[in-house]
């Protein structure tokens, strides 16, 4: 396996106004399992496609082992990438497109038999080696692109949205197929996707990116919990974070967020945290909030009317229409709360749950460390 290294690597198309990356720099350990995060356009698959070779790096610098790699061609980099489309020869058998790799390297007839018979195997294509890939489902098709990378045994393994052509169900069971291919090989993988549940479900470690640029790296758990700024917040979480607009008020020795009526205590914070802002952005994710009566009392509370119910089986999603303009907000509940629409609630929550942003910048506020 290797150690992937970018060091301020960067992509400007010619003729381009902007960069499409902008001085990106991370490390893939030996045997990690990376995600590299984003919605479209935000440069994760051209960061992907350079360290592939299969773009050419403006500026930076990219190595794999210690290598520098920027002039290298694809095909000396000992890397296999797996795209979005299957991109099967269709005239070859399953057997022929596995092998097509490894014939090219001049890989001795034996070998190439006993390679491609083993990844079929692991991958449940055994009985379908003499299928064409017209005769293969989706699923199917994508493991036979998935096999052609693993019969090569590379260095790093690069996937480009692998499972974006595939249905719910199959999308989760080639994802775990992945997760057990993964701890079985101890390979090398940086997997490029937009879909939050997959970077979740499946990197030891996720990148985000927006715009270009790095935002964030670090464990799933981490980045969900600690987000660095609103984006990220926004980014990662289905439902995403709520995320309000506050002004900070003092009432007595305590400081809050005032929002829609509402004031929320920021006990763990120190006016020199919030840095005497006056706007702000409070956010709650949506599993931290919790349903009251409507005469609950107290200051700890967003009082609202229900302004939509979706039931999805394990949990319900209830959204709010906040008092005062304050912004509507969504709390995942328990299946069995049903409110009715235009319901008059009131929604509490533990003071830890709260997060603060810059109300400009959008970078997060953190709290004052415990003495």
């Amino acid at each position: 396996m290797a150690v992937v290294r970018l060091s301020n690597v960067s992509k400007r198309y010619p003729g381009a106004a902007a960069w499409s990356v902008d001085g990106v720099s991370f490390s893939v350990a030996d045997g990690e399992f990376l995600v590299l995060l984003g919605p479209s356009g935000c440069g994760k698959s051209t960061t992907l496609r350079m360290v592939a070779g299969l773009e050419s790096i403006t500026s930076g610098e990219l190595s794999i082992d210690g290598r520098v790699v920027n002039h290298v061609a694809a095909m000396d980099r000992d890397i296999a990438m797996v795209f979005q489309s299957y991109a099967l020869y269709p005239h070859m058998t399953v057997a022929e497109n596995l092998a097509f790799g490894l014939r090219r390297r001049k890989v001795d007839a034996t070998q190439i038999a006993e390679r491609v018979r083993a990844v079929a195997d692991s991958l449940g294509l055994g009985e379908l080696l003499q299928r064409k890939p017209h005769a293969l489902s989706g699923g199917q098709r994508q493991r036979v692109a998935l096999g052609r990378a693993l019969v090569r045994e590379p260095k790093v393994f690069l996937f480009d949205e692998p499972l974006s052509n595939l249905d719910a169900t199959l999308r989760v069971s080639t994802r775990n197929e992945l997760v057990r291919l993964h701890h079985r090989l101890g390979a090398t993988m940086i997997y490029v996707t937009h879909d939050q549940v997959e970077a979740m479900t499946m990197g030891q470690r996720i990148l985000v990116m927006n715009r270009g640029r790095l935002v964030q790296i670090g464990k799933p758990l981490e980045v969900y919990q600690q987000p660095v700024d609103a984006f990220v917040a926004r980014f990662l979480g289905s439902p995403p974070m709520n995320l309000l607009k506050a002004r900070i008020g003092c009432h007595g020795d305590r400081r809050w967020a005032e929002c829609g009526g509402a004031r929320l205590a920021l006990d763990r914070w120190s006016g020199t945290d919030l840095g005497g802002n006056g706007g702000v952005l409070v956010g709650i994710r949506p599993e931290e909030l919790r349903l009251l009566p409507p005469s609950h009392e107290g200051d700890q509370v967003l009082r609202g009317n229900v302004s939509g119910v979706q039931l999805l089986g394990a949990e319900t999603l209830v959204m709010v229409d906040l008092d005062g303009g304050a912004g509507e907000v969504t709390a995942r509940v328990e299946r069995d709360i049903q409110p009715c629409f235009d319901e008059r609630v009131a929604l509490g929550f533990v003071p830890g749950a709260l997060h603060v942003f810059h109300g400009g910048t959008e970078k997060a506020i953190l709290p004052s460390a415990p003495h």
